[in-house]
């Protein structure tokens, strides 16, 4: 069987036609995927229709530009890595710990229970729970410290350098 020039130019125009509409397609489609991907990673809109314009111009190349330019995160990924640090943070503030072992212990609590490290001490006069350092009552405005009492007056470590700097350098001869 031989093929005539029209049978030959006939197959030639449906196999041009059929592979341009599929690199049409393609091309469509790769328009559309950065449109609906900006659109998850952005919510400017100036962004989302310049990663757009860029591939439905620049073709493969864009998708390639917009891929390495793209954000790194989507907008719901960053939002629960705020939700999940956020909730981190307020379990580190909200629980409060004992200061001898370092275990969680309740506010309500006088000792802890497991190293018997007193915690806090009730008011004198309405009974609430105070911090221990603390000489007057924020619920009640008592005195914590006892009539012929005065307050204890905590003085701060005396810093006493050494004689010569000599003194606090040790030399080890080889």
């Amino acid at each position: 069987m031989t093929l005539d020039r029209e049978t030959l130019n006939s197959i030639l125009l449906y196999t041009i036609t059929a592979s341009g509409a599929v690199i049409a397609a393609i091309w469509l489609g790769l328009i559309l995927w950065t449109w609906r991907d900006i659109r998850q990673r952005s919510r400017d809109p100036l962004a989302q229709v310049a990663a757009s314009l860029m591939v439905a111009v620049l073709g493969l190349f864009g998708v390639i530009i917009y891929i390495l330019l793209r954000p790194p995160e989507t907008l719901t990924e960053a939002y629960e890595r705020s939700l999940e640090e956020e909730a981190l943070l307020q379990n580190i503030e909200a629980r409060p710990v004992c200061p001898g072992c370092g275990r969680s212990v309740k506010e309500a609590w006088q000792v802890c229970p497991y190293c018997h490290t007193k915690l806090k001490k009730p008011c004198v006069h309405c009974g609430e729970l105070l911090e221990l350092p603390w000489n007057l009552c924020p619920y009640c405005a008592g005195s914590q410290v006892a009539a012929g009492q005065t307050a204890p007056v905590i003085a701060p470590p005396i810093y006493t350098p050494s004689a010569s700097p000599e003194d606090a350098v040790e030399f080890v001869e080889e």
